[in-house]
């Protein structure tokens, strides 16, 4: 009982450092790289906040499976409504919205992973949003917006997949009471060359991002202008 509080404790203490960090660092990222943003009026920055906050929640909701992953690994599309915002208000404002979205997931459908999926899916999301964010309000055209989803893509596999090995997929075993092997199993089910967790992340994790950022990079391209012309955004 005392072991399983004490984790839980630790989980939630990661959980407040990590965000604290992001904000943080949104928080300068917008002081000394945003050259241009639309000031709002706080009525309508709350509106426009609380608008992709939601949709990006139910987006959270619509899980597709992947036939190269476990199940608990299944690609939503909530970070394309964050990027849009972050995109057209800063970092700051991404940030506050990739935490909304999960909060508003958590209220419509709960957790089925202790919260060590949903933590992962802020911080993950905000490892693709945030750099994206800082590269593109440093310089804003249509290139730099390329330029800024293709590194925030490439820096969300990587950070993505040094954090599934190194933190979550053992936070997943031990709040679950599960043994790492049965985590590992259930990869390996899916592919018969995950063995551990190193091939565990190298052919599910990394996959499974680099496709995530494919698809949302394209979609937030395509949407973006249209997006922002309609509500009057930027």
């Amino acid at each position: 009982m005392l072991e399983t509080l004490k984790e839980n404790i630790e989980f939630i203490g990661v959980c407040l450092a990590v965000f604290a960090a992001l904000v943080l660092v949104a928080v300068l990222a917008e002081k000394f790289l945003v050259r241009e943003k639309k000031k709002l009026s706080p009525a309508k920055y709350v509106a426009y906040l609380a608008m992709f906050s939601a949709l990006a929640g139910v987006l959270m909701l619509i899980e597709i499976p992947l036939f190269f992953a476990p199940s608990f690994y299944e690609l939503d599309l909530s970070e394309i409504p964050v990027l849009i915002c972050t995109f057209s208000m800063g970092p700051v404002s991404g940030v506050i919205c990739e935490f909304l979205k999960v909060m508003v997931k958590l209220l419509l459908k709960g957790t089925s992973t202790a919260f060590v999926g949903d933590f992962a899916n802020f911080a993950v999301g905000c490892s693709f949003v945030l750099p994206a964010s800082m590269i593109y309000h440093a310089k804003r055209s249509y290139k730099t917006a390329i330029v800024s989803l293709v590194v925030g893509g490439l820096i969300m596999t990587v950070f993505g997949s040094l954090f599934n090995a190194l933190y979550l997929i053992p936070a997943f075993a031990n709040l679950f009471h599960q043994p790492l092997d049965v985590i590992i199993s259930m990869g390996t089910d899916v592919n018969s060359a995950v063995t551990s967790v190193s091939t565990l992340v190298l052919f599910c994790v990394v996959p499974f991002n680099l496709l995530k950022a494919v698809v949302v990079s394209i979609v937030t391209m395509l949407l973006y202008k249209r997006v922002k012309k309609v509500i009057k955004l930027a």
